[in-house]
């Protein structure tokens, strides 16, 4: 069977902004040293699908660029990850307009590989999963399409597209976020509970059917449109997926997502040696603690730390914490240099990372902002949906954009 795997770079990412104000969703980063776009790649490589294409558009430089350091197939396989950016060409002058679009303007590379599927997932979400299982139900289905599905409660249920299956779990009814109205009663999945079956984004397709749906239908997206038409006109069956998965879409989200990791027993781990999460390699020494008090915290290589305490929190690479600084429930990204390395900023400007005496919670601290001595930054006392050059909140979360200085002494 002849598989590849086409991963969709995002769009704007509007709810996450100001983390993809200057990178694409899938560029930004997750767990302190990983990229979101490493989930489906590495998902990909330990399900031994080794020919992906990435599909971008959106303030994509920097995710090419970890795309082309981090993943380098010897000569001996011919696995790749292939950019396939946004372009314009005789037939086409236009930007991608959505997931299915974008998929039908790049067609015709995927032809060149000649495959039997071609396995759609997203760039911006965080899950395992062996992709072999699915492809077997679907060959063993006889399916034309195949939607990766997600039992979700009624609480959940009504933001997302929802699947109606049957006993042979074929698709029968798709509806778009159906809300929380009396509709859902008639959607709940017939494998018991109170649940609902989501779909995921992810969908294996047979080569020549999706061909033909994206040559007969003028429609821009997968979800809203080519999944429920393919629904009329074809074989479809959801494959049931039980473990985590998070779709990392806002900035709650995202925020949550990186917490959890921290507890004793995470929803989801990154310390899994039968299907490891691969990244950039970047041969950092190791993270130097002069003295902290460190609790439910993920530390990553490269760091120097002389704070006071650190709660429940991510911190990057490369990360500087200065002496008596406490951080609570928060993400810090790290830098992608050590000062001195690079010309600093025109002006009197802290060092890179958070000075001493600082107090940070429910924060997110992005890659290679300048936080000064005796800040006090946390989303309390200000209004959601406030945003700055300085910071923004959104979902009770404050965030200090990549490259941001923070005056010392600043309250926020």
């Amino acid at each position: 069977m002849n598989v590849i795997a086409v991963i969709m770079g995002g769009g704007a990412g509007t709810r996450l902004q100001p983390l993809t104000r200057d990178r694409a969703k899938p560029a930004v980063p997750i767990a302190g040293k990983y990229r979101l776009v490493d989930i489906p790649i590495s998902n990909c490589i330990n399900s031994h699908i080794r020919r992906m294409f990435l599909l971008t558009q959106f303030n994509s430089v920097s995710l090419h660029q970890h795309v082309a350091h981090s993943f380098q197939f010897d000569q001996f396989h011919r696995g790749y990850v292939r950019l396939l950016a946004a372009q314009q060409t005789p037939s086409s002058v236009g930007w991608f307009e959505g997931t299915a679009d974008a998929v039908r303007k790049s067609f015709r590379y995927f032809l060149d590989e000649q495959p039997d599927l071609i396995i759609i997932l997203s760039g911006d979400q965080l899950y395992r999963m062996d992709f072999n299982e699915v492809i077997a139900q679907h060959v063993e289905t006889r399916a034309d399409v195949t939607i990766a599905t997600k039992p979700v409660p009624r609480s959940e249920a009504g933001a997302l597209g929802i699947m109606q299956v049957n006993d042979q779990k074929r698709i029968t009814r798709f509806v778009e976020k159906p809300g929380d109205s009396p509709l859902l009663d008639d959607l709940r999945s017939p494998f018991g509970g109170d649940l609902y079956l989501a779909s995921m984004g992810i969908y294996v397709f047979n080569a020549k059917v999706l061909q033909d749906l994206l040559g007969s239908l003028p429609h821009s997206d997968f979800g809203r449109d080519i999944i429920p038409e393919a629904i009329q006109r074809h074989e479809v069956y959801g494959f049931i997926f039980n473990g985590y998965w998070r779709d990392i879409g806002t900035i709650g989200s995202f925020w949550k997502a990186n917490l959890e990791l921290t507890e004793p027993n995470p929803p989801f781990t990154f310390y899994d040696a039968r299907a490891p999460v691969y990244t950039h390699m970047r041969y950092l020494p190791p993270s130097k603690i002069n003295c902290c008090d460190l609790n439910r915290t993920l530390l990553c290589e490269g760091c120097i730390i002389t704070g006071h305490r650190i709660l429940h929190s991510i911190v990057g690479i490369r990360a500087v914490v200065g002496e008596g600084s406490v951080i609570e429930h928060s993400v810090v990204m790290g830098c992608d240099y050590y000062e001195g390395e690079r010309p600093p900023p025109e002006g009197d400007v802290p060092p890179l990372g958070i000075g001493r005496d600082c107090f940070i919670r429910n924060a997110i601290i992005d890659k290679n902002a300048r936080i000064g001595d005796g800040c006090y930054i946390t989303p309390d006392n200000v209004p959601e949906g406030t945003s700055t050059p300085l910071y923004t909140v959104r979902d009770g979360v404050i965030v200090i954009p990549k490259k941001a200085v923070i005056p010392p002494g600043t309250r926020i």
